[in-house]
């Protein structure tokens, strides 16, 4: 004989449905609206789970809920490293004796904003492309003595990445002390995963924020973006590249994709292994924070090096120091501003702040690639160029091999490189790690690179925009919608 529960359940579960869901659904929108930033941010997923109290809520659960911020995890992220968080003074480096006066006020502003202080007698090194860059680091790991610490985004097992697995084995082998981080979603862009091989080879290695759901997302929120190298506390690699053999005239099918990544040497190298050891300790519980890692006497200070500082940014509290200081720099361009993203999409305070700019008599270039690697994107960037072309902004999409360089300079002095893209994801959901550099060597040597770009380019202008096919502006419009998120 049925239960009164069970013939309860069967006569007003449609009744008890609707009750949860529309519970659920009522939570989850004033959650969005009290936690969320970003007006769009909060107006979209209010939307979201309101109109779709079942999926809605699901989606928001899933990719809405910024668990590194709201979380007690989070928290101990935030307190688990003093020398990350030191608040330096503005008296370490007088800027306005190196360059202009009016770049003094730029690194005021990192200094409030980031977690670093602004350090001098750092020696900067660019490097184009992955044959380039995999030869400097492997070179690197092969010379390391004591440590390596290596963290990518992506590591694929494909030649590229199977050299770089068996140099890192090679120096576990030989007493070098390696840890390896790699995100959970990067980790699944190739089959098997590298992490099979150095496992084999006894390397250390562990995945940042593990996927629960097993799958490559490649739109999933909280990822680490960060991609760095450094070798006994005294010389680092960072900038925009993963490790993949696309990137290398060997292993592309044609010609190579393109990237930009920088050698480093002086005191930003304990910066960038401060990032790293924070990254480890929230990912493993080991802490770096020794003398092995962080060398006594390491790394040099050179005569003439010149100001670098590292910026780590992300979806704790951190969010919005890249974004900030994108601003603080075209608020000071008086000359000229060169920029190079894969993915464009800025949001509406950079969007006025470039149109300002140009404005003002600032001849303001962005490069974007012609061939993209993310479709949708790629459509949602150019819905969105008209608000940037027909006011001044000059954009250029470059021809040839897809380009995932990473660049901006200011008046050839001021130059922000590294693994941010000028989008919602990379300023808002992703960790990222980019680095602040005052010099005329390295700012010329991105110009240079970008006007190779534009000599090869096709200028978007209002005109090529209104004669792409209706069907296909109003496609680009819609996924732009999404923008937020992609």
């Amino acid at each position: 004989m049925p239960s009164s529960f069970s013939v309860f359940v069967a006569e007003y579960w449609p009744h008890v449905a609707v009750f949860v869901t529309t519970v659920a659904s009522l939570a989850a929108a004033v959650h969005a609206a009290m936690t969320k930033q970003d007006v769009r941010a909060a107006i979209g997923w209010v939307a979201v789970v309101l109109f779709s109290p079942v999926f809605g809520v699901l989606f928001y659960l899933v990719a809405g809920v910024n668990r590194v911020r709201y979380t007690k995890v989070g928290q101990l992220r935030d307190q688990s490293d003093p020398l990350l968080h030191r608040r330096p003074t503005i008296s370490d480096v007088d800027v306005s004796l190196m360059t202009l006066p009016r770049f003094a006020s730029m690194k005021v502003l990192g200094d409030r904003i980031s977690q670093f202080a602004l350090t001098a007698g750092n020696r900067v090194t660019p490097l184009d492309g992955g044959d380039e860059t995999y030869t400097a680091m492997l070179a690197a790991i092969r010379s390391a003595r004591s440590t390596i610490a290596l963290g990518s985004y992506i590591f694929d097992n494909d030649p590229a990445g199977r050299a770089m697995a068996d140099a890192l084995i090679e120096a576990q082998e030989r007493g070098v002390t390696v840890r390896v981080l790699i995100d959970s979603i990067g980790a699944k862009y190739s089959r098997p995963a590298i992490t099979w091989r150095l496992g084999r080879g006894k390397v250390r290695t562990a995945l940042f924020m593990s996927s629960t759901l097993g799958l490559r997302l490649p739109y999933a929120n909280l990822r680490s973006h960060r991609k760095l190298l450094i070798i006994d506390g005294h010389l680092g690699f960072s900038g925009g590249m993963n490790i993949r053999s696309g990137f290398t005239r060997e292993g592309a099918r044609g010609e190579p994709a393109r990237d930009a990544h920088f050698r480093v040497e002086g005191p930003v190298v304990a910066q960038l292994m401060t990032v790293f050891a924070h990254d480890w300790e929230f990912t493993t519980g080991e802490s770096l924070r020794s003398e092995t890692w962080f060398p006594i006497g390491s790394p040099s200070f050179f005569d003439d090096g010149m100001p670098v500082r590292a910026v780590a940014s992300g979806p704790d509290r951190n969010v919005g120091t890249t974004h900030d200081m994108i601003l603080g720099a075209l608020s000071v361009a008086q000359e000229r501003v060169c920029i190079q993203s894969p993915y464009f999409l800025p949001d509406q305070a950079q969007i006025a702040a470039l149109t300002i700019a140009a404005r003002r008599g600032v001849r303001v270039d962005v490069v974007i690639p012609g061939t993209n690697n993310l479709r949708l994107v790629d459509y949602a960037m150019t819905a969105q160029l008209d608000q940037l072309v027909g006011k001044g902004v000059r954009i250029w999409r470059s021809a040839g091999t897809f380009d995932h360089a990473k660049l901006m300079t200011v008046d050839g002095l001021w130059s922000y490189v590294g693994s941010s893209n000028l989008d919602p994801r990379s300023m808002r959901l992703n960790f990222e790690l980019d680095m602040e550099i005052y010099g005329r060597s390295v700012a010329h040597w991105i110009i240079a690179r970008i006007e190779r770009n534009m000599a090869g380019a096709t200028e978007e202008t209002p005109a090529t925009l209104a004669a792409r096919p209706f069907t296909k502006r109003l496609r680009n419009r819609l996924i732009w919608l999404a923008s937020p998120y992609l």
